[in-house]
């Protein structure tokens, strides 16, 4: 099986590492749907590790870059980069589509481990 890449304090995901790494996960995982062509993904990319860090222990933080792992961007239907999708326990509960600033994504992702 292939190893999951750690950057920092995300983690990359791939098709064949996602079921894995995200969907059995016993804490909610937001996985970060990236390409390298993808101006508002850079933007995002440094809020994202650091909230990584914040909310270290209660959730973890993923990427997965779109056009290295078309299954799974298919999978999920993600049609507009960046998309956050937010999972607890393999089931999709939340998602957050285009960039947003670093106080927002906190809100929205506080709000999957009881922070309101």
């Amino acid at each position: 099986m292939p190893e999951v890449a750690q950057s920092g304090s995300l983690t990359a995901v791939t098709d064949a590492t996602f079921d894995s790494a995200v969907l059995a996960a016993d804490r909610p995982v937001v996985v970060d749907f990236w390409a390298d062509w993808c101006p508002p993904c850079r933007a995002i990319s440094r809020s994202l590790a650091e909230l990584a860090d914040e909310f270290a222990g209660r959730l973890d933080i993923t990427t997965i870059n779109s056009d290295e792992n078309p299954e799974t961007t298919r999978r999920y239907g993600v049609m507009s980069l960046p998309t956050l999708l937010v999972f607890d326990r393999g089931e999709l509960v939340g998602s957050i589509v285009g960039a947003r600033p670093k106080n927002h994504l906190r809100a929205a992702l506080g709000r999957h481990v009881g922070d309101a």
